[in-house]
């Protein structure tokens, strides 16, 4: 069985991941800075003409503003949405770019309210852009071209983007890039996983080794179920590791032959058990319990 302190002797030059779908991720695509939202087709109630923002009205009801018992704040101009995003620091901030006339803007605004009220470490934010022309100004600014669009600021640094996504995509961004406070350790580097192997020696408990891609949409998909199993099984340790997210990160993931995500890592007593990859829901559960001892029949 593999020991932890296993590490290749003669790493690649380059490192080439694959998400669980087979789309290859080359470590050079994996930047922050392109990243390339998908377009979607339905009714489009912005356009970008002349790299500027237009508005097509067209009858759709109108967004609902935030009232005061809602944890969305509105704001409008570029000062208020500098000035928010300062305020929040470290924090995750999910602004939603919508226009009064969209539909689709009208049927996620209210998950997006919802979400406000259960996520306390995350700030919630709304631009509309047909306000007035500071807004249309502030959505040139940020590149918005179809609404709604949902942005995923940390330290005043986009960190994701979304265009045409659902009420369960938008959950699990939340849960992914503002999870802090749920039973799931963070890991940052090598050095983490090391520490909470020794914290867990004496204690023999399994942990489970989350390890993905900060733009992996399997790894998003599967995250919420982590977060589920981690607070119902306290006879195992779930912790979660970007791999993209430094590079002690990513020398983590060759060391441990990691070539696809997510990949969930088994490790008891300082060494690793075994490995599933995918982001199945039944099968990550059926390979948690089969190390945890349990006669698992597929």
């Amino acid at each position: 069985m593999a020991s932890f302190s296993h590490s290749l002797t003669t790493p690649p030059p380059s490192l080439s991941l694959h998400t669980h779908n087979n789309r290859l991720l080359s470590a050079a695509s994996l930047l922050p800075n392109l990243i390339k939202p998908t377009a979607f087709s339905s009714n489009l109630h912005l356009s970008h003409r002349r790299r500027g923002f237009t508005i097509k009205a067209t009858a759709a009801p109108s967004v609902k503003k935030p009232t005061g018992d809602e944890r969305v704040q509105q704001v409008h101009s570029a000062e208020e949405f500098d000035e928010a995003l300062k305020k929040a620091k470290s924090k995750l901030v999910v602004v939603e770019f919508a226009a009064s006339h969209s539909a689709q803007s009208s049927r996620m605004y209210p998950f997006m309210v919802t979400l406000s009220k259960t996520c306390n470490d995350v700030e919630f934010i709304l631009v509309m852009g047909d306000e007035s022309e500071q807004t249309k100004e502030l959505c040139n600014r940020e590149k918005i071209e179809k609404v709604p669009h949902f942005s995923f600021y940390k330290n005043m640094e986009k960190i994701h983007e979304e265009e045409g996504i659902g009420p369960d995509q938008l959950e699990g961004d939340v849960l992914y890039y503002g999870d802090s406070h749920s039973g799931v350790v963070q890991l940052h580097s090598r050095e983490d996983v090391e520490k909470l192997i020794q914290d867990h020696k004496e204690d023999h408990k399994l942990i489970v080794l989350d390890v993905g891609l900060k733009h992996c949409g399997p790894c998003v998909k599967v995250y919420p179920t982590v977060i589920k199993l981690s607070k119902k099984m306290d006879t195992a340790v779930f912790a979660r590791m970007n791999g993209d997210e430094n590079e002690s990160c990513m020398q983590f993931l060759k060391d441990m032959d990691v070539v696809e995500v997510p990949t969930f890592l088994f490790i008891r007593d300082g060494e690793i058990k075994g490995r599933y990859v995918g982001s199945g829901k039944g099968e990550l559960i059926g390979e948690i319990l089969r190390y945890q001892g349990v006669r698992v029949t597929y």
